[in-house]
């Protein structure tokens, strides 16, 4: 032990404060880099720690992950890892490290308080479980432009604009025949996107890495929304893994390819719940209440609908694209075929062993047509099967 400890240590109750919280700052944060180190990324994390230990725990993680970032040379953190932790707020300590005395003064009700939560916090992070490793932690991101999220992005960023707005109206308008009309040319264009790529690569030989992406699945009706997440990837050329203990969903494909399938999810879900919700409730011919019953069957339907519509639209826009290429010489079957495979292979890689299972929704008859009315309304295949 430092001889400065020893002494606060053998001192007054004040100085023997001051040694435990420096000593509690020093592992929770030598844990927090230990969760990098097991692949969980910021923004997970904090998640993580919200729904487990509640909001004080919570907060103090969102300290814990600031405090940590700011050890690292801006050039040695990956573009996406920076955005994340920027999400989280500016550090209301300013730029320089933050006082151990100043963190419990700010996490508890009282000092012994914050002892308690902060051995909970330390608890918690020992026993994460490993993920896959999407991102370099930070300190070993490479000084490229790939890492700090600026290489080729300009006409990639207008084109996924364009989607999102489309999305925006789609989302906002109350007519179904417009929604379905601005949703499905949304999905077009993410096709149209993707095969320029595929000219793209087949031009100049360079293929693009595989890359991999975790977004949030929340209850209620985790497994329908990790359902829907699965028609949009497929319909997209990539795969979702549903972590349903964690309540995340991995998506696996082409950087940009996980980007539009992001976009149009969130959107797509945005819809269903709101077209849930207006469905309003359900009650047997007794009275007994059977929402959960019909909004279960709603969200099955929703996704197989949408499953169906995603398949059409993709479809179309894909081999329209194909096609146009064939007439000037360029042959896209092959590069889009190497693709496939290559996802696929990273999924294989990443998750060997996955088993494929069916969930039984409940069978509400009235949720399921909603549920489908609701996915033509919005617009926009694989069944219902969810890897897990």
């Amino acid at each position: 032990m430092e001889p400065g400890l020893l002494s606060e240590l053998t001192g007054t109750l004040g100085g023997r404060q001051r040694v435990v919280e420096r000593v509690l700052f020093t592992e929770l944060e030598g844990a927090v880099g230990q969760a990098w180190a097991r692949g969980w990324q910021p923004a997970e994390l904090v998640r993580d720690a919200r729904r487990r230990l509640g909001r004080v725990s919570g907060s103090l993680v969102v300290d814990l992950v600031i405090a940590e970032h700011q050890r690292y040379a801006a050039a040695r953190v990956a573009g996406e890892w920076a955005a994340q932790v920027r999400e989280l707020g500016e550090p209301w300590w300013g730029n320089d490290a933050v006082r151990p005395g100043e963190l419990a003064e700010r996490h508890g009700s009282s000092w012994g308080d914050y002892v308690g939560n902060a051995l909970c916090t330390l608890a918690w992070l020992g026993a994460l479980a490993p993920l896959q490793v999407l991102l370099p932690p930070p300190g070993q991101a490479r000084a490229t432009e790939e890492n700090t999220g600026n290489a080729g992005e300009g006409a990639d960023l207008a084109k996924l604009a364009r989607v999102r707005a489309l999305l925006a109206k789609a989302e906002a308008t109350e007519f179904s025949e417009e929604a379905e009309a601005l949703s499905a040319r949304a999905q077009e264009m993410i096709a149209r996107y993707r095969i320029d790529h595929a000219a793209l690569t087949a031009e100049t030989g360079v293929n693009a890495e595989v890359k991999g992406r975790r977004l949030p699945v929340d209850a209620p009706y985790e497994q329908h929304k990790a359902l829907l997440l699965e028609v949009v990837a497929r319909a997209n050329a990539c795969r979702s893994v549903w972590h349903h203990r964690l309540g995340l969903c991995t998506v696996l494909g082409l950087a940009r390819d996980v980007n539009a399938v992001e976009l149009l999810f969130t959107s797509l879900l945005t819809q269903a719940t709101r077209a849930m919700r207006q469905a309003g409730t359900s009650r047997d011919s007794y009275g007994r209440s059977r929402t959960r019953a019909f909004r279960s069957s709603f969200l099955a339907a929703f996704a197989a609908r949408i499953g169906e519509r995603l398949a059409e639209a993709a479809s179309s826009g894909e081999h329209r694209a194909v096609r146009e290429y064939a007439r000037t010489g360029t042959d896209l079957l092959p590069v889009l075929a190497v693709r496939d495979r290559k996802v696929t292979e990273a999924v294989e890689e990443a998750f060997g062993g996955l088993e494929t299972k069916r969930f039984r929704h409940a069978g509400d008859a009235r949720g399921w047509w909603a549920g489908r009315t609701a996915a033509d309304s919005a617009a926009l295949r694989t069944g219902e099967s969810i890897e897990r």
